[in-house]
Order: C-alpha cells, then structure tokens, then sequence
C-alpha cells in the first residue's frame, strides 16, 4: 500500500467521528427532552448538564475532524 492512500485511508476513517459525533448531540438532547417532559420541574437545573453533554460531543467530533485534516495534509 502507497503511503498517500494510507494517509487517506486514516483520514477517512477519522472521518467517521465526525458523524458519530452527531449522533451524541442528537443523543444528548433527546435524553434531555425526555427527562424534561417527564419532570418539568427539574428541567432548569439539569440545562447546565446538557450543554456539558453538548460540549463533549462535539469537543470529540471536533477532534476527529482535526485529526482527519491533519492525516490528509500533513
């Protein structure tokens, strides 16, 4: 194997936590809205654990992005 279609190859697979990365938020925010319709009361105080959540997910899907550019040009 060429060592450019490694690179890319490992790009395409880093690639892949972009879109997992998706379906976290979707996750992240679904988990809220149903707790939330369940316990409206309760929806307030665990708003700041759902941008936490948010954050994460994206932190990582923002990490595999990176590492994919990096793989292809470097």
């Amino acid at each position: 194997m060429d060592a450019d279609a490694a690179k890319l190859l490992g790009a395409g697979l880093a690639a892949i936590g972009c879109g997992l990365a998706s379906i976290g938020v979707g996750s992240v925010f679904a988990k809220f809205l149903e707790g939330a319709l369940r316990n409206p009361g309760a929806a307030d105080a665990q708003q700041g654990r759902l941008f936490i959540g948010f954050a994460g997910a994206e932190l990582l899907g923002l990490l595999s992005f990176v590492v994919a550019a990096l793989l292809i040009f470097a």
